[in-house]
């Protein structure tokens, strides 16, 4: 899952032909949202992790700026009045979560990675309860608790032995970090409730996330960890920061003004399976055992916590 300003204002669709225009938007922005996941895999080798996050971030906002000029007002007033919450807020969902994903992807596979990130939803529930004092409930609470089991168990490979001895792989320690970054970045922006669109929001983050990875990129610098600009990184840099960047991120955005915000953010489920098939395509990766068998308990720990309802009390 890319990290992006999650819908926190429900905007619901104008009409229910408007509302299928918006399926295909959906589909494509997870699409190409799962692409990120492939070409951060491939440019691994010849990119350090954190000069692969500043530059993604730095190319979007670049790309995207001109596109909301009628917002740039609104965009330097909030700057002005709470500039150091944006940054905290860019800092946790952009620059970290995607920084974390990138040095998981060293030490794991892409396909791996993406299942794990299918979490993220839950963490959000559990960190909603503290942070906001949402109400989790039994079936929730159930249903997290089954996301988590599936969860220890990929990161265990399927060996609950080795988990207790501490044989674990580091990358996909990074990924579940990543994971509860996206978790309290989108618990983090339901509370702040900036008060700008969307699309001005995504770009106010991505600027304050490209400001938080710079010293980051800075030491890798200094400590001799470049980037090799040859074909490969180059090509996996214009797509992070094109197609699976700008682009992903105004779709995401027409998406919710479509579809409302509810129904656009379960389409993210998708990106999993995008993640899977394209690492099969375009990597060689296949599905391990262990994969299978936490990604069904993930499955069934989301459906748990989003989809039982408790019954209503009888009025007597």
């Amino acid at each position: 899952m890319q990290a992006m300003p999650i819908a926190h204002e429900a905007t619901q669709p104008a009409c229910p032909i408007s509302s299928l225009a918006g399926y295909p938007a959906a589909i494509l922005c997870w699409l190409l949202s799962a692409g990120v996941y492939i070409a951060a895999k491939w440019a691994a080798p010849e990119m350090p992790p954190w000069g692969l996050c500043f530059w993604r971030l730095t190319l979007a906002c670049a790309i995207l700026l001109p596109i909301v000029h009628r917002h740039h007002e609104a965009m330097i007033g909030l700057l002005r009045t709470r500039a150091v919450e944006v940054v905290a807020v860019g800092a946790i969902g952009l620059t970290l979560c995607q920084g974390m994903i990138y040095h998981g992807l060293n030490d794991t596979d892409a396909t791996t990675a993406g299942i794990i990130m299918a979490l993220s939803p839950v963490m959000t529930m559990v960190l909603a309860r503290f942070v906001l004092g949402e109400p989790l409930g039994l079936w929730k609470s159930l249903g997290a608790l089954v996301a988590l089991a599936g969860m220890i168990f990929i990161v265990a490979h399927g060996n609950l032995t080795a988990l207790l001895q501490l044989k674990v792989n580091a990358g996909e320690l990074w990924i579940v970090g990543s994971a509860f970054c996206w978790g309290l970045y989108t618990v983090l922006l339901r509370r702040a409730k900036f008060g700008i669109e969307l699309l001005p929001m995504v770009v106010l983050l991505l600027g304050a996330g490209a400001l938080v990875a710079l010293p980051f990129h800075l030491w890798e610098l200094f400590n001799d960890e470049r980037s090799a600009m040859n074909l490969h990184s180059l090509l996996a840099l214009a797509y992070l920061a094109g197609p699976g960047g700008a682009l992903m991120y105004y779709l995401y955005n027409k998406s919710v003004e479509t579809l409302g915000a509810s129904r656009a953010s379960m389409l993210l489920y998708l990106q999993t399976v995008f993640v899977a098939m394209l690492a099969y395509l375009l990597l060689g990766e296949g599905l391990h055992d262990y994969d299978l068998v936490g990604a069904a308990f993930i499955v069934a720990g989301i459906v748990l916590a989003t989809m039982v309802r408790p019954r209503p009390a009888r009025v007597a």
